[in-house]
């Protein structure tokens, strides 16, 4: 099942920027932070920005990054904007298809998504987008859902990990696990892009993150 790309419904954004993901992003960022290691400064791109929860995050621990958060969804930009406003600096929200980005090639020393990946029902365009925009040796750390074995099973992680959620959040978290790929997948997709250097990890009982080779 396709998950709908971009989230444009206002309702839909306004549901998901209400919902406290700080848990799990917090741990995406502490886990970006480690393997940046101790770049001082960088040009970094998070792709699929939604409401902007975790560049905002990052500009306040790496204030002298300049980061660039996209979104296809104006919606969702739009929560993102306005926390900015109050918030930080160094950070700048663009309209943005990952699939075709208006940005030059080489052009980001870091570049990270966090689930962004369920939602394209054909990935090549954005790995390809990734490849071209990322500068030699930058750093690549995507993470995503993994699809379970079974709709029952996805059916448990919903009820396990949002069981209070928004009505709206319980179906699109359900159909997100319908949707994502499974590490197997991603590595044939890196291995067909010649992408090899890639890693692919399973690091929760429903993540799994894919990360370029430390340089």
């Amino acid at each position: 099942m396709d998950e709908p790309e971009p989230m444009d419904a206002p309702d839909r954004a306004d549901a998901y920027a209400a919902t406290d993901f700080s848990e799990v992003n917090e741990a995406f960022v502490a886990r970006l932070l480690e393997l940046a290691g101790d770049r001082k400064n960088a040009r970094a791109i998070d792709l699929g920005t939604g409401p902007g929860d975790v560049p905002l995050l990052v500009a306040k621990l790496r204030p002298h990054w300049n980061i660039v958060a996209t979104d296809a969804s104006l919606p969702m930009l739009r929560h993102g904007h306005d926390s900015a406003r109050a918030n930080v600096s160094n950070v700048r929200f663009v309209l943005a298809d990952v699939k075709r980005l208006p940005i030059p090639d080489a052009s980001f020393d870091i570049v990270f998504s966090n689930s962004l990946l369920h939602h394209l029902p054909d990935p090549t365009p954005f790995w390809r987008e990734i490849r071209r925009i990322a500068k030699p040796g930058a750093l690549v750390f995507v993470r995503d859902l993994t699809r379970p074995p079974s709709p029952r099973d996805a059916q448990r992680l919903v009820d396990t990990y949002a069981a209070n959620g928004h009505p709206l959040l319980r179906e699109d978290f359900y159909n997100s696990f319908l949707a994502a790929f499974t590490p197997a997948e991603i590595e044939e997709q890196a291995h067909t892009l010649g992408m090899e250097e890639m890693i692919v990890e399973q690091v929760t009982d429903r993540h799994m993150d894919i990360r370029s080779t430390p340089v």
